[in-house]
This record gives structure tokens, C-alpha cells and sequence, in this order.
């Protein structure tokens, strides 16, 4: 179908209507819906938490007796099933709607293009496809999850021109700049969870908590914070244990008794996993994140962790702030440590590269092509 112009404005409306769902409708999906009738919006929605109204409830509400003949934009293939919540294929059949235009399919194996049969069944005009690739980015988390049931890992890390992430007295404070910080705090609103080393929370004794801009404080959506110390070397008295939200700590098998009751009378959930050289399963960990209905993470070092996961293939995405700074010295650390490679040539390399800037700094973001298995060193 050849796109008017109309149509353009309004699916890009609905994937911006999108965005504003991201960070708090996990597991489900980031959805956005306009109707339209006689070149008028007389509807528009997005996803509510789990367990309440989607985007097309939300936007057939908003419409009233004037979804009637309407054409319905929408993100995601409307659901056709019966979740926490009746299926919006229904919804959409009862209240008369004329045309569905869904910029992509739902992955969901209960829905898979079920829905949109089941509109087109009912004398519904279907059209697919329209911004695909915009929609697939705002969900890619929810894709990845819905299709394996592991989460979507993004990598990220400020570091200077020379690639260090800290001086060699592990001085760190600051590398990246204030609108980049900023910037983190959006990212950490959005996903389910942020993941960092035990040596990240002995060094910098980091909060891991997504502020508020502008205003000061914390938001009421706070991801999980997740530690990986395979020797349980957190202490009680880490920043992190003293913010709202709730803390996991992954620890290989088994953690002493005394530090774990110290951790559970904190509330801290410890998830003991099979050790690997003495070290966390770091695939095992993702996993039972995944069982927890975890579908994004945003891991922010140090390392020894980021390397672990590059040399596993298990980060999907890169998002890397590149600041104007020369740091130099042979002891100072850089962003990805782990085996790496022995050739350039085997060098990971991202595709879909953005480039941004934030103050003085730049943001390179990219995915990582899928790979399997540890590389040895």
C-alpha cells in the first residue's frame, strides 16, 4: 500500500504516542493507537501498566460513538486473546472500526497474525508494515523476550578519547558529561532492570537509580538493580541497598549463610547460580531473569563484566559516550576487558550504527550481531 501523507503523520504520531509507554507496561509491549475519521483524531492511546487498558482500549474510550467507520494506527497487531485483560480484536470488531493499519505483527505466539485474521474475518480492511523497522526499535526488548525468553542486553559506558573508563586510581568522576548523564537517567527509566560488577559497587558505590529531571528526587519506576558478586563481597551498607526499588544480588554457589540472612533482612533478593571457574553463570543469570519477566537491561560496567558478556555473545546492543579527554597510563582501565579477540578481523563489529551528541560528548549506538557461545583465551 502507498502510504498519503495523512497516513505517514498519523503512524508516526502513534509510534510517538509509543515512546511515552516505554519504561512502565513491561512485560507487554510499548503500544501507541490514533483513530482517525474524515481526516479528524478522534482517539488516541498507549499502553497502561500491566493488567490495565492497551493502547487501542484506550484510544476506542477517547473516541466513543465516533470510532464508528473509523481507521484504527496502531504499533503492534492488536492481541487476540485473553491475557490480564479481554482481547482488543474484539473491542475493535464491536465498535465498528472500518480499516486496521498495524505497523507490525505481534511475535507473540498467541498472537503471531491471529489478529489481525480475525479483523480482516470480520469485514475489517487490514494493512501491515507501514514504519516496521521504528516500531521493532521501540520494542525490541519485548521481541527478544516474547521470542526466547531471555532479555534484550544493552552495554553501556562513558569512556575518554584514548578509551579509558577510569584514571588509574580508578577516578572516574566525571568522564561523561552532565546532558549525558541526564540522558542515562531517560535510559534507565525505560528498561527493567540495570546490571553492574561487584568491583563498580566497591569503587564507586554507585545508587543505580533513575532520577528525576530537572526536579531532583527519584521516580516512582525504578528498574531492578541487579549485582553480579560471585564471592558476595557486596557490603550491607552500599548505597544501593538504601534507595527505593528492589536489589538482586547473583552469587556463585554457595554464599556464606551469615552475609545472606544479612542481605535478606535488607530485603535483597540473592539468587545463587552454578559457578563457572568460580564465577556466575552469566547466561544461567539472564535466564532466571527472563523466568522474572525481565525483558531489558542496561549493564553498566565495570569491565571485567561487560567482558564476560561480549565474549559470551549475550549483548545485543551498544551505547557507548565517547568524551573529549585523554587519560593515558597503562594502569588505567578501559570500557571491555575479558578475552577479547587475537585478530582485528574477529573483532565484533555494530550494525545500525547512530551517532549522537550530548553537551561535548558523543554517543555511538549500535547492535551486535548474534553470536553463541564463550570465546576462550
Amino acid at each position: 500500500m502507498r502510504l498519503t501523507e495523512n497516513s505517514i503523520d498519523n503512524m508516526e504520531y502513534a509510534l510517538g504516542l509509543a515512546k511515552l509507554a516505554l519504561g512502565y507496561t513491561s512485560p507487554n509491549p510499548a503500544v501507541g493507537a490514533v483513530l482517525v475519521k474524515d481526516g479528524e483524531i478522534v482517539g488516541a492511546g498507549y499502553t497502561q501498566p500491566a493488567g490495565f487498558a492497551h493502547a487501542e482500549i484506550m484510544a476506542l474510550n477517547q473516541a466513543g460513538s465516533r470510532a464508528k467507520g473509523a481507521t484504527l494506527f496502531v504499533t503492534l497487531e492488536p492481541c487476540c486473546h485473553y491475557g490480564r485483560t479481554p482481547p482488543c480484536t474484539r473491542a475493535l470488531i464491536e465498535a465498528g472500526i472500518a480499516e486496521v493499519h498495524a505497523a507490525m505483527i505481534d511475535p507473540n505466539p498467541q498472537v503471531a497474525g491471529k489478529g489481525m485474521a480475525e479483523l480482516e474475518k470480520a469485514g475489517i480492511k487490514i494493512y501491515v508494515g507501514e514504519f516496521e523497522d521504528k516500531a521493532r526499535e521501540i520494542n525490541e526488548a519485548y521481541i527478544k523476550w516474547i521470542t526466547t525468553g531471555l532479555p534484550f542486553v544493552t552495554a553501556k559506558f562513558a569512556m575518554s578519547l584514548d578509551g579509558k573508563i577510569a584514571t588509574r586510581s580508578a577516578d572516574s568522576k566525571w568522564i561523561s558529561s552532565e546532558e549525558a548523564r541526564k540522558y542515562v537517567h531517560t535510559l534507565r527509566y525505560t528498561v527493567d532492570a540495570v546490571m553492574v560488577g561487584v568491583n563498580t559497587v566497591l569503587v564507586d558505590n554507585p545508587r543505580l537509580t533513575a532520577r528525576r529531571i530537572g526536579r531532583g528526587g527519584t521516580t516512582t519506576h525504578q528498574p531492578l538493580r541487579v549485582v553480579v558478586d560471585s564471592k558476595g563481597r557486596t557490603p550491607l551498607s552500599a548505597n544501593l541497598f538504601k534507595e527505593p526499588g528492589k536489589t538482586m544480588i547473583a552469587v556463585a554457589q554457595p554464599l556464606d549463610r551469615e552475609k545472606a540472612e544479612g542481605m535478606a533482612r535488607l530485603g535483597v533478593e540473592v539468587v545463587e547460580l552454578r559457578a563457572d571457574d568460580g564465577m556466575v553463570d552469566l547466561e544461567r543469570l539472564l535466564k532466571a531473569l527472563g523466568e522474572r519477566q525481565i525483558t531489558s537491561v542496561l549493564v553498566e560496567g565495570g569491565s571485567s563484566l561487560l567482558g564476560s558478556l561480549f565474549d559470551c555473545g549475550l549483548i545485543d546492543k551498544v551505547m557507548a559516550f565517547v568524551a573529549p579527554l585523554i587519560i593515558g597510563g597503562d594502569g588505567a582501565r578501559t570500557a571491555v576487558g575479558g578475552n577479547g579477540v587475537e585478530r582485528v578481523a574477529a573483532a565484533l563489529r555494530c550494525e545500525r550504527v547512530k551517532v549522537e551528541r550530548f553537551g561535548d560528548n558523543v554517543l555511538i549506538s549500535g547492535y551486535v550481531p548474534a553470536r553463541s557461545g564463550c570465546s576462550q583465551a
